[in-house]
């Protein structure tokens, strides 16, 4: 695959000093390690190995990744990775995709409160789900749900939702059959909707006390406060968005790779980078056709401010994921057991 024209290190090689310098004092610690590690990758400052062609002496380096979750070019050998345990447990059914959306207002708090909002969201959604999939009016069966959690917009504003990917049918309740759901129609959107915001609702409640409130919601850690905040939201329509089936496990696979390792924005989308501004590519989700991709203009520092709160908006990491920063010599020698594979494949492009 060719390497885009412009990436994500670019912009921070080309104008991080200068932002990190303006915003002294208001980056946390580890906005400044992914800042650092994405301008580090693939480079000289990380190390890297040499191949060289035994026949003609053709010599290729390549340098090491930072392995960062939020660089752009790390990601790709983790989603095949993830993927590829994710494999043996597909079906040979349809599947469906679900998206369960965060009212603004809910969305505001989230960003103050993401442990609790979010632990909420993943669990909320998916109950319901089971409850209305295991209901005999819909399906009454017991279904499976791969579900990835989104913080973000493709505009890179807070928009937390989560994206389901769900067979379409499940195990019967006496467990002794497969029940499959209706030729390209899986569980009624709008009574997801309405489960899905009362079960919200009175969680969100029941956990007030667990919530922490800053400046312009600081009134809304008064009990009545809270609940006149939420009151509109018990009227209002919230969005479940189901997508039509996909042609099959492959197709499951494909679309999960653009969605299980996302970082906040793909080196594909930039279009044009100088010191006042960065062009990219987005999605507006709200207008079908072609007329959704757009282009959006932002002044670099803003650019730079949305990616980074983007980080401030994820959960932590698992613990089994390699932190950033690791020291170099163990990266090396990791490389080394490698070198001669690259041989191997120096030989085989050789230019000879």
């Amino acid at each position: 695959m060719p390497r885009p024209v412009l990436e994500v290190a670019d912009i921070f090689r080309g104008h991080g000093p200068a932002w990190r310098q303006a915003n002294a004092g208001h980056v946390s610690l580890d906005q400044l390690k992914v800042m650092s590690a994405i301008e580090s990758c693939r480079t000289a400052a990380l190390g890297g190995h040499v191949a060289r062609c035994q026949d003609c002496a053709y010599t290729t380096i390549a340098y090491n990744s930072c392995r960062n979750r939020h660089c752009p070019k790390c990601q790709g050998a983790a989603a095949k990775q993830w993927l590829a345990e994710r494999a043996a447990e597909l079906l040979p059914v349809p599947y469906f995709h679900v998206v369960f959306t965060l009212p603004a207002p809910i969305a505001d708090i989230a960003y103050q409160n993401k442990a609790v909002i979010y632990d909420l969201l993943f669990k909320v959604s998916a109950e319901t789900m089971l409850t209305i999939a295991a209901d005999p009016k819909h399906l009454g069966a017991k279904i499976g749900i791969t579900t990835v959690l989104h913080t973000w917009g493709s505009a890179l504003t807070h928009h937390p939702h989560v994206h389901m990917i769900v067979p379409g049918g499940g195990i019967a309740r006496d467990g002794k059959r497969w029940v499959s759901c209706r030729p390209g129609f899986f569980l009624p959107v709008r009574v997801l909707s309405r489960l899905f915001r009362r079960l919200f609702l009175e969680r969100l409640t029941a956990a007030h006390k667990q919530l922490q409130f800053f400046g312009n919601h600081t009134p809304l850690a008064n009990a009545q406060a809270f609940a006149a905040y939420l009151a509109p939201l018990r009227k209002t329509e919230w969005v479940v968005y189901s997508k039509p089936p996909f042609g099959g496990p492959g197709a499951v696979l494909a679309y999960l790779s653009r969605y299980t390792h996302r970082v906040a924005i793909a080196n594909s989308r930039l279009i044009a980078f100088d010191d006042d501004s960065v062009t990219f590519k987005w999605k507006d989700y709200r207008i079908e056709g072609r007329d959704r991709y757009k282009q959006m203009t932002l002044a670099t520092d803003e650019f730079i401010r949305r990616f980074l709160i983007r980080l401030a908006q994820a959960l932590p990491p698992h613990p089994s994921l390699r932190p950033v920063g690791q020291d170099l010599r163990r990266r090396q020698h990791r490389a080394r057991p490698r070198t001669a594979r690259w041989a191997k494949a120096a030989k085989r492009t050789c230019r000879c």
